[in-house]
């Protein structure tokens, strides 16, 4: 397979296609151990490869947006809305969220949780919890990572193009009682992590912000940084517009820029509901329910609608009032800037201004959600921290088989194998309320994560340990104090 390169309808941008080798292997780099890649020229010019776009005129937009008028985003614990929708229909969605998947609905074949909730409740529907994923894969040639390959059903069926690992499965039953589907870690998938899930909470406001905002902050974080740090921007398939891509943001390793595709992907992958974004099962043993299984409801809005429009709708997370205004936690936000934290864990975004169309045009960002600064204290970028767990990610399971029939604008799946290593700057808002910390929940300590941390963070982690244990102090009360 080789990747191919088309002039794109706006000057400056470039398409990748993709040709399918006779073997019938796909997007090479990600996971299938294929790294050619191979730009032609077009109209006897040697085009640039993906994601080149002009640093001027993205560095005039984020300053653009910069200087609109914005307010604060809201924020809380209250289960109510941030504005975007009335309460009663935020309720409403908040019931789809918590609604538990069974057998009848389409739950499985191969599944982690019955619903949203499950994993996404602390403290309220669409917080983070202690539930954590299996994520596997293997190292092939060259040192390139694979995806896994897992039997099922005594070895007649092969689990391909995934790193997830189902924890859980809908078979034997009564009505499959020979039907043995249990995914079972193979000894040749030996690279291996978890994944803690993540909040959900204000992630609203995080979609809102402009794919120019992020990519001005790598190159402004690099440069000023005189290439230590250098977060990574990926752009990603929006799955509701086919062909259109955007600024990766959500999941561990920003796989998704739209809340309805990475809700369409959780609904698939961790509870194996079928979707209009996702129609295929990823077995076919003991499955009885029709697909898609997730159909819409009278008013023409199906389970992702409600999904994506209840997470759009929630507030962001609230600091600890009593405790963000002592002085030791003012002294330790002071020093939490100074030795470099801030560089990665950004502590004010903006949204784009009200009525921008964003996810290739699906979505038109409104008032409650328009021109707001909230405070996640993350620039939503990859990074290489020395704790990456050297998994791709893989295209079959986040973006579907019908990912393969079109061409993405801005797209390279080399950028995922690059970001191998790398994970999202973890947001900090409501780290107080978790007890497992970093990507794979390794860290129980805020001590702890914050000196595991290495790789580009190296030099920041060199200036906190020179500090005084007071100090030290003072910057770990102030991250119980988010």
């Amino acid at each position: 397979m080789r990747w191919v390169l088309k002039q794109g309808p706006m000057r400056g941008v470039s398409v990748w296609a993709y040709r399918e080798r006779p073997s019938g292997h796909l997007f090479p780099g990600v996971g299938d151990g294929i790294h050619e890649v191979a730009p032609l020229a077009t109209e006897g010019k040697v085009m640039r490869p993906p994601f080149v776009v002009s640093l001027l005129a993205v560095a005039l937009l984020a300053v653009a947006f910069a200087a609109l008028p914005s307010s604060e985003a809201p924020t809380g614990f209250d289960n109510q809305s941030n504005g975007m929708v009335d309460e009663a229909t935020h309720q409403a969605d908040q019931v789809k969220f918590d609604e538990v998947e069974n057998v009848s609905d389409g739950l499985g074949p191969l599944y982690n949780a019955q619903s949203c909730r499950e994993c996404h409740q602390s403290p309220v529907s669409g917080g983070g919890s202690q539930v954590a994923e299996l994520r596997v894969g293997h190292e092939g040639a060259h040192h390139r990572f694979e995806n896994a390959e897992i039997p099922i059903a005594r070895g007649t069926e092969i689990i391909t193009g995934r790193t997830l690992v189902n924890d859980r499965a809908i078979c034997p039953n009564g009505a499959f009682p020979n039907t043995e589907i249990q995914e079972r870690l193979p000894d040749s998938e030996n690279v291996r992590t978890t994944r803690l899930s993540l909040s959900l909470l204000g992630d609203g406001f995080v979609e809102a912000v402009a794919d120019q905002t992020f990519i001005e902050l790598a190159r402004k974080q690099c440069k000023e940084t005189h290439h230590k740090i250098c977060g990574q921007a990926i752009f990603v398939p929006i799955l509701e517009a086919p062909g259109q891509t955007g600024v990766g943001r959500f999941g561990w390793k920003d796989q998704h820029a739209s809340l309805l595709s990475f809700s369409g992907d959780a609904y698939l992958n961790e509870m194996g509901i079928t979707t209009r974004l996702f129609p295929d099962e990823v077995t076919k043993l003991c499955n009885t329910v029709s697909e898609p299984n997730d159909v819409p409801d009278p008013d023409g809005l199906d389970d992702l609608d409600h999904f994506a429009r209840f997470i759009r709708a929630t507030k962001a997370p609230a600091r600890d009032g009593q405790l963000a205004v002592t002085p030791q936690t003012r002294r330790g936000s002071e020093l939490f800037e100074k030795v470099g934290c801030a560089t990665c864990h950004v502590r004010a975004l903006t949204t784009a201004p009200a009525g921008t169309k964003i996810n290739g045009g699906k979505f038109t960002i409104s008032d409650a959600l328009g021109a707001k600064t909230f405070h996640p204290y993350s620039d939503f970028l990859m990074h290489n921290v020395g704790t990456g767990d050297g998994i791709v990610v893989p295209m079959l399971e986040h973006y579907g088989r019908r990912m393969y029939q079109t061409t993405w604008r801005n797209f390279s799946g080399e950028d995922f194998h690059n970001a191998r290593f790398k994970v999202r700057t973890a947001p900090l808002w409501s780290v107080r309320l978790r007890s497992r910390l970093m990507h794979d929940g390794a860290s129980v300590t805020l001590r702890d994560a914050v000196t595991r941390h290495g790789g580009e963070a190296s030099e920041v982690m060199h200036h906190f340990e020179k500090l005084s244990h007071a100090d030290q102090e003072a910057i770990l009360e102030f991250l119980r104090s988010l």
